[in-house]
């Protein structure tokens, strides 16, 4: 994602800028970290990577004011309403997705006879939500990275890593072409989907890396043992993996 992309349309505030690097967050915790590479390669119309990442925000007031900086000085790609949650999707220069979300309550959410959430991806009414705007330049403390939502070179692979090595449970399947995966209830954490036919790893820009936070050491220490087979590294307080794609996965406890 573009610094100006980051934080004058979606947002975010600065925490620190020390040139290739800049750390951004609501003010409070931080959410995203850009590393300028210059000589990095493009990523290839074949590689795995990132589809979106997520942004979500803690109000309707709070999308309807990122809607009205969108429409101010950038292109919105697209906006869903999808039962759990109204989207905004729009895309850096890079060809990198951003989505920004709020949720609706968990308990309007939709809900299958097996427990699955029944997302859909319907019209969202952009009127009404510009009119419950803020009017904010930036965006709240409470905002965090809601999920990541990527695309593997094969949903099978994606799914006995995610899923049956690190744990999540699946929350949606849309057919054999996209799967929804989270835990403690949540509609994703992680989406997966092979709508552009990716098939080699991931090489190029994009994504280098995203972090999952669990809630205590035990778990962190049973996600790792779980992982185990995948080639799992100590750092600091957490783990690193990387999946059947070669997409690094880090995993810490919870401040």
């Amino acid at each position: 994602m573009g610094f100006r992309l980051a934080t004058a349309v979606i947002g975010l505030s600065v925490h620190t800028d020390d040139g290739p690097a800049a750390r951004l967050g609501d003010g409070e915790t931080e959410l995203l970290v850009l590393d300028e590479d210059p000589d990095a390669d493009p990523r290839g119309p074949t590689e795995a990577g990132l589809f979106h990442l997520a942004v979500r925000v803690p109000s309707r007031a709070a999308l309807g004011a990122t809607l009205d900086r969108i429409r101010d000085s950038w292109t919105l790609d697209g906006a869903s309403d999808h039962r759990v949650s109204e989207a905004l999707y729009l895309s850096d220069l890079a060809g990198n997705g951003v989505e920004v979300y709020r949720d609706r309550p968990r308990a309007e959410w939709p809900v299958a006879d097996d427990g699955t959430v029944q997302m859909d991806t319907m019209p969202l009414d952009l009127g009404d939500l510009s009119a419950a705007s803020d009017g904010a330049a930036s965006l709240p403390r409470g905002t965090d990275v809601g999920h990541v939502h990527l695309e593997p070179s094969s949903l099978a692979d994606a799914r006995a890593f995610y899923v049956d090595a690190l744990g999540f449970e699946v929350r949606q399947e849309w057919g054999e072409s996209a799967l929804f995966v989270a835990a403690g209830g949540y509609h994703h954490h992680v989406g997966l989907n092979t709508w552009n036919g990716r098939t080699d790893p991931a090489q190029g820009r994009g994504l280098a890396w995203f972090e999952v936070v669990v809630p205590t050491e035990a778990a962190l220490d049973a996600a790792a043992d779980r992982l185990a087979e995948h080639g799992v590294t100590r750092r600091g307080g957490g783990v690193a993996v990387t999946d059947a794609d070669g997409i690094e996965l880090r995993l810490r406890v919870e401040e």
